[in-house]
């Protein structure tokens, strides 16, 4: 599949090569060629390589490093979409990458094995080496709907190199419309982002409501239950501490009559001694 070898050098980065000699004449060529895709993706295909030689190798990699170069959306790692920055990653690239020795297929060290342009490069190479041009189609079936969504994101920012991901779906067997259906998606989000980023939105989430601090709600929330417990628990700690209360009453009253009943005392006292004295004397 030399399509899959052409895609694969438009995907990477517009190195000098790219630009040397007639190569992308030849990738034109090939593109128009083939067979694997729809006449409006092969359109599209040769839209982008005419771009790329109008802007020249120093505007095409400044456009291409804008691109994929800034953040993950546009990732060119399969497995960064899959697993992120996980053990599990680390795990597939390991096993990517003992495919590819199994296959004597020899890499770059300083790229990673799931970089698309290489697996696109290592598909190509087994189509020719085993012949099995439909397990080829099958392995890029698996990641359709990673491309499918790097596709979507390429057409939202206008971008020529969405017709890549395009062929890539066709070469799989795969509808278009997987596409359509991540566009679809996208729109749903950014609406609600909108929605939620709207001033009355944010003015909503922010107004305070006003308080009844006598109503039924304000009894039963959990700071109020706590406030009557404590006051229902010194209430009874002050009962039982609580002593009779003391009675004042006015000193001169208290004195005066101390008086009276002393002086009857006395009076008794001395009737008595006086009776005594008289029995005595008899």
């Amino acid at each position: 599949m030399k399509l899959l070898k052409v895609i694969s050098l438009l995907m990477d980065y517009p190195s000098h090569e790219l630009f040397a000699d007639d190569t992308l004449d030849v990738c034109k060529d090939l593109v128009k060629n083939s067979r694997l895709i729809s006449p409006a993706v092969r359109g599209e295909i040769a839209d982008l390589i005419d771009s790329l030689t109008n802007l020249g190798e120093l505007e095409a990699q400044a456009r291409y490093d804008s691109l994929f170069e800034r953040g993950r959306t546009l990732s060119l790692w399969l497995f960064e979409h899959v697993h992120g920055e996980s053990r599990d990653r680390g795990q597939a690239m390991v096993d990517l990458m003992a495919q590819y020795e199994q296959a004597g297929f020899a890499i770059d060290a300083k790229e990673l094995p799931d970089y698309i342009p290489m697996y696109l490069e290592f598909l190509a190479y087994q189509a020719v080496a085993t012949g099995d041009e439909m397990q080829v189609r099958m392995d890029i079936a698996d990641v359709s709907h990673i491309l499918a969504v790097l596709g979507a994101r390429l057409i939202d920012k206008q971008s020529e190199y969405a017709s890549l991901f395009k062929a890539l779906l066709q070469v799989a067997g795969q509808p278009l419309s997987l596409i359509d259906d991540e566009l679809a998606n996208m729109n749903k989000s950014e609406a609600v982002k909108l929605a939620e980023d709207s001033l009355e939105a944010i003015d909503s989430e922010w107004e305070e409501e006003m308080v009844d601090f006598l109503g039924a709600e304000q009894e039963n929330c959990p700071s109020n239950q706590t406030k009557q417990h404590i006051a229902q628990t010194l209430g009874q700690q002050a009962q039982r501490n609580s002593v009779a209360p003391v009675h004042w009453v006015d000193f001169n009253q208290t004195s005066s009559r101390a008086n009276s009943q002393f002086n009857e005392l006395q009076s008794q006292s001395n009737h008595l001694k006086n009776n005594t004295l008289k029995e005595g004397v008899q």
